[in-house]
């Protein structure tokens, strides 16, 4: 691994509109992010890079985290990357400040979506669903210092839930039986939302909403973050330049460390159907 001293970070060249958007999660769990990213910038192309081989980063050391997302990074600089998106709550929460030192491309990251949560004013509790990890760093309780009357938010860490979402993306069965589980100690009519601060619960929010009833708002930040590197770039010029030509088709290729070669597979059937929840009609090119 290349660890970069401290401002001497990663040039960008002076065109560099026509390179790739870099994205990457401990696994498949970032792929809900790239969904809305192609949905706000779907002409611009995409290096995703899942790290299942490595999953869960959730229940590793900060050091193990860190170690991990910089080799993932590394990798991703190959592609000449103009941006890269830490797709991964618990990553970001780790390794997002020490990137962003060393880097010198614009470096985006997760958080939980709180402050939607908050500011919906309804009466009841706010429980943010997150890796160990992410809910105990300095950066989620940081998060949570900036805002007042925060007695009613509880933390809900889920150890095991990335796991068996990774395991074949949607196991209706097991995952409902563990949020009824998680959610037992909760009555549904003294919740107000559900904070998604994983990028793996995406996929399953209709189970949660099924499982702990329609009137509980679930709220995620992937919607965004997407704006948000859209507004970066579009604050950099390295926004792709649209022709009359360009009719939604989006430039995308899947890395995944996982020796299982299915998951490639898995993340594309995963995207497709998360884009075609997002109402999405454009066209995917994999490469």
């Amino acid at each position: 691994m290349i660890y970069k001293q401290k401002g001497c970070g990663y040039k960008m060249k002076e065109n560099s509109s026509n390179l790739p958007i870099g994205v990457f999660d401990s696994g498949m769990g970032g792929i809900s992010v790239l969904a809305d990213l192609i949905h706000v910038l779907p002409d611009e192309k995409y290096i995703y890079f899942g790290d299942s081989g490595n999953a869960p980063y959730g229940v590793r050391s900060k050091n193990e985290i860190k170690e991990l997302s910089f080799n993932v990074v590394d990798h991703l600089l190959k592609f000449n990357i103009k941006a890269l998106v830490v797709a991964c709550n618990t990553a970001t929460s780790v390794a997002i400040e020490e990137l962003r030192d060393k880097l010198s491309i614009p470096v985006i990251g997760m958080e939980p979506a709180l402050k939607p949560a908050i500011e919906l004013n309804k009466p009841g509790k706010i429980i943010v669903m997150a890796t160990p990890v992410t809910l105990r760093e300095k950066k989620f309780n940081n998060l949570i210092d900036k805002f007042k009357n925060t007695t009613n938010v509880i933390k809900m860490p889920c150890p095991g839930l990335v796991e068996i979402i990774e395991k074949d993306g949607n196991n209706d069965l097991e995952i409902e039986n563990y949020i009824r589980k998680t959610f037992s100690p909760y009555t549904p009519d003294k919740i107000s939302s559900v904070v998604l601060g994983c990028t793996h619960y995406v996929f399953i929010k209709s189970i949660i909403t099924n499982t702990i009833g329609h009137n509980v708002s679930i709220i995620d930040g992937n919607l965004g973050t997407a704006k948000h590197v859209k507004h970066l770039l579009n604050s950099n010029n390295s926004l792709i330049h649209i022709s009359k030509d360009n009719c939604k088709e989006t430039t995308l290729k899947i890395i995944n460390s996982s020796t299982d070669t299915n998951m490639i597979n898995l993340s594309k059937k995963l995207l497709e159907k998360r884009l075609k929840n997002l109402s999405w009609s454009g066209h995917i090119k994999y490469i």
